[in-house]
């Protein structure tokens, strides 16, 4: 599913990646940990087609989006990869259903399909009853749900999360850790998680460790 060979990136003076190398299996939850500055961050957003590498190659699913142009990569971006943040940036003028649905129209997708799929994310998420909710109305674990739903939108390949659990309560934390092994057993989902709690990191399949921009 993922495929990372020898990546390297630098900013100025400062090399963040010094020679990463993994794989990652279809239907694979893994979890990234490592002091802060080890290179963690820069590793997702590479995977996630954020940044380039300045060295070394990316395959996703088969593809290399680096060999993609500019209008390309943005496509393969919105279709095959779903994104979860700490702070889950819903758009607050729009409802818990209208902001899963986006992706899928920036996608052009036909709105029926869209809206098919936002209803049956939702409901798996136990979301059906804040459907019509704005993010100001819900809690922060429900805000965090709609948004991993608006990452599944378009049945991305990866989901990749970035502290995902890091802005919520121990109650809700749990609900979060949890639902992304749901996912894998009941959509299949591969998951690369980067996160500073080492209870959600244990749980992973695999726990890769990084330090000083390299896989330990």
């Amino acid at each position: 599913m993922i495929e990372v060979t020898d990546i390297r990136k630098r900013f100025g003076d400062l090399e963040v990646l010094k020679g990463v190398s993994l794989r990652v299996a279809r239907g694979e939850v893994v979890s990234v940990v490592g002091a802060s500055g080890a290179g963690k961050t820069t590793l997702l957003q590479i995977l996630g087609t954020l940044s380039r590498p300045d060295a070394g190659r990316v395959l996703i699913d088969g593809a290399d989006p680096f060999a993609l142009g500019d209008r390309a990569l943005s496509q393969f971006r919105n279709e095959r990869i779903g994104f979860v943040f700490q702070f889950h940036h819903l758009l607050p003028e729009f409802t818990a259903f209208e902001n899963v649905c986006i992706p899928g129209f920036i996608g052009r997708r036909p709105r029926p399909e869209v809206e098919r799929r936002a209803d049956e994310l939702l409901a798996l998420l136990g979301l059906s009853g804040r459907r019509d909710h704005k993010p100001g109305q819900l809690s922060g674990g429900e805000q965090q749900r709609v948004a991993i739903a608006r990452a599944l939108i378009n049945s991305p390949a990866v989901l990749l999360a970035d502290e995902p659990s890091g802005n919520l309560d121990s109650h809700n934390r749990d609900e979060i850790h949890r639902l992304f092994f749901e996912l894998r057993d009941k959509l299949g989902q591969t998951v690369v998680i980067v996160t500073h709690d080492e209870g959600l990191a244990a749980m992973a399949d695999r726990r890769i460790v990084m330090s000083d921009g390299k896989i330990l």
